[in-house]
C-alpha cells in the first residue's frame, strides 16, 4: 500500500515543495537555501535536471565524485610519504566508490515502492547505479592520470 504523501509536486513545478496544510511536518527552508539562484543551482544538479535519463544522471555524479577521490586519498592517507602513495590513493578511491555504488543499489531495491522524482523505481535506480560505478571509476582514472603525469602538464611546480 503506497501511502499518501503531502510533499509531492507536479513535474512542472519541481521536485522539491513545501509541504501543504500540515504543521507536523517539518521543512528547512532558509533565506540561504530557498533564495532564487539556489534553487536554480539545485534544481540544475544532475539528480534533479529535467530531460536526463538515470544512467546519464549517474555517469555525471560519479564523474564528479571519482575525479575528486583520488587527491585525498593520495595527499592524506597513511601512505602519503610512500613512491606508491598516488596508486594507493587511486586504489583506495575506487574501493570507496564500490561501496558507495553498493549503496546507492540498496537504497533502490529496499526504497523501490516510496521513489518518487527525477529517479524513481528500483529500474532506474540500478541504471543510475551502473552510471555512477562507470563515470566515478572514470573520473578517478582520469584524475590519476593527471597527478601521475603533473610535472610533464605543469612543469614549473614539480
Amino acid at each position: 500500500m503506497v501511502e499518501p504523501n503531502a510533499d509531492i509536486a507536479p513535474p512542472s513545478e519541481g521536485y522539491i515543495t513545501v509541504p501543504e496544510g500540515d504543521p507536523q511536518i517539518g521543512d528547512l527552508w532558509t533565506p540561504i537555501n530557498h533564495a532564487p539562484a539556489v534553487r536554480l543551482l539545485i534544481d540544475w544538479l544532475p539528480i534533479n535536471r529535467p530531460g536526463l535519463s538515470p544512467i546519464w544522471r549517474g555517469l555525471e555524479i560519479g564523474m564528479a565524485h571519482g575525479y575528486w577521490l583520488v587527491g585525498p586519498f593520495a595527499k592524506l592517507g597513511p601512505l602519503r610519504n610512500e613512491p606508491t602513495a598516488l596508486l594507493s590513493g587511486f586504489l583506495g578511491a575506487c574501493g570507496l566508490i564500490l561501496i558507495m555504488t553498493a549503496a546507492l543499489s540498496l537504497y533502490g531495491t529496499v526504497t523501490s515502492h516510496r521513489n518518487i522524482g527525477p529517479v524513481g523505481g528500483s529500474q532506474s535506480w540500478s541504471e543510475l547505479a551502473a552510471g555512477f560505478l562507470v563515470g566515478s571509476i572514470g573520473g578517478a582514472i582520469v584524475a590519476y592520470l593527471l597527478l601521475l603525469n603533473i610535472d610533464v602538464l605543469l612543469p614549473g611546480l614539480g
